[in-house]
């Protein structure tokens, strides 16, 4: 990565699709990588083809983010390792459905991988890269953080909590050269796909974005210093016109009378 962004990487949900791409592509920057996933097999797989490939130093790291002890093993591993300079948050889990039917421990579930986890992490290794002026998290969200009522309720929430962090991180890392970054994919040809409630051949052609260029279009985003990047999105400017209109909400949402509307 440029910005000076150096050391070693360790990515979540590493075993394939967009985690897999982006240990490709960092690998290929020249950053050792330890790659985190629940899948030991297809881990090594990919580890040995970018040794091979790369020469960089691969360390596989199987885990289920969402078990408690699991998920220590890596936030232990973030916070003692100084070598581990750039987060990659990528782990996921997709929804249930409705909400009026889904089924409340696979909503939980997801809630513990794509929120709980992801925030143990990057606060297992913030305080160090505060500490040394240095490194990166990259969160990745969805655009269905930014669509509410357009996707089932639970899934697109955990994402509109991970920008919200994301956003939240970046505040408080302040001035200091510690990047923060969310990306938030539109619909990407992932495995993800695969499951029930998700048949791509379902979706017009022209909405599903190769997951190579999804992940080049993200690292390209980072390194042009982007706090928010969505690959899909033509006009940057549109982003910020966003940001704008939310942030001139600021002044008036919080005073000490009602609004006059309320007739109080």
């Amino acid at each position: 990565m440029t910005n000076q962004v150096t050391g070693t990487a360790l990515i979540t949900g590493a075993s394939s699709g967009i985690g897999a791409t982006y240990a490709d592509r960092l690998a290929r920057r020249g950053h050792d990588l330890v790659l985190v996933a629940r899948s030991a097999g297809k881990l090594e797989a990919l580890a040995d083809r970018l040794r091979k490939e790369t020469g960089v130093k691969v360390e596989t790291l199987p885990a289920d983010l969402g078990k408690a002890d699991d998920l220590r093993k890596v936030e232990q591993r973030l916070r003692g390792d100084a070598g581990i300079t750039i987060l990659v948050n990528n782990a996921g889990i997709v929804g249930d459905g409705p909400l009026a039917s889904a089924d409340p421990d696979k909503l939980e579930a997801m809630i513990q991988v794509n929120v709980i986890a992801t925030t143990r992490l990057a606060s297992a290794i913030f305080p160090r890269l505060l500490a040394a002026d240095a490194g990166a998290i990259i969160n990745i969200s969805s655009v269905t953080a930014l669509m509410s009522g357009a996707f089932e309720p639970g899934y697109g929430a955990t994402k509109a909590y991970l920008l919200n962090f994301t956003e939240a991180l970046k505040a408080e890392a302040g001035s200091s050269k510690v990047r923060i970054q969310a990306v938030l994919p539109g619909i990407t040809r992932t495995a993800i796909w695969e499951g029930p409630h998700a048949k791509l051949d379902l979706v017009p052609a022209e909405m599903v974005m190769d997951v190579n260029e999804m992940v080049d279009a993200s690292l390209a985003g980072f390194d042009q210093g982007e706090v928010v990047t969505i690959p899909s999105l033509p006009d940057a400017g549109d982003w910020d016109d966003y940001v704008a209109a939310r942030e001139a909400l600021a002044p008036n949402l919080s005073h000490a009378k009602a609004a006059t509307r309320y007739g109080l």
